[in-house]
C-alpha cells in the first residue's frame, strides 16, 4: 500500500519503478498535480518489495526544469527549488513528454 494518498481530482499519469542517484531506489509516479517517489525496500528472500515514505512530493508548479540526458544509462532529470534530481527510468523522453504535458494543462486549469 502507498503511503501518499490521492488528493480530490487527482489522477495518475505515470509511474515506474526506479533509482534516483541520492534517494536510491523507489517508485517514480506522475500525477496530475504532482511528482512523488515514494522510497522503496527490497528483500531477497521473497523477491518483494515494500513502499517506505515518499521522499519527494513536489507539485507541478514547482519543477523549473525537465529534461533528459544519457544515451545507454538514460536519466529523466527535474530541477526543483534550485535542486536536481536524476531518475534512472525506462523512457526519459516518455517521462519528459508526459511531465511537461502536464505541467502546461495544470497551469492552464488555473
Amino acid at each position: 500500500m502507498s503511503p501518499v494518498e490521492p488528493r480530490p481530482g487527482e489522477k495518475r499519469i505515470l509511474d515506474e519503478d526506479c533509482a534516483e542517484d541520492n534517494l536510491k531506489n523507489g517508485i517514480l509516479m506522475l500525477t496530475n498535480q504532482r511528482i512523488i517517489f515514494e522510497t522503496t525496500k527490497g528483500t531477497l528472500l521473497t523477491l518483494s518489495k515494500k513502499t517506505e515514505e515518499a521522499a519527494l512530493d513536489i507539485p507541478l508548479d514547482n519543477i523549473t526544469s525537465v529534461k533528459t540526458e544519457g544515451f545507454i544509462a538514460t536519466k529523466l532529470v527535474l530541477v526543483t527549488n534550485g535542486v536536481v534530481y536524476k531518475f534512472g527510468v525506462y523512457s526519459n523522453r516518455k517521462w519528459a513528454k508526459a511531465i511537461e504535458e502536464q505541467i502546461k494543462a495544470h497551469k492552464s486549469s488555473i
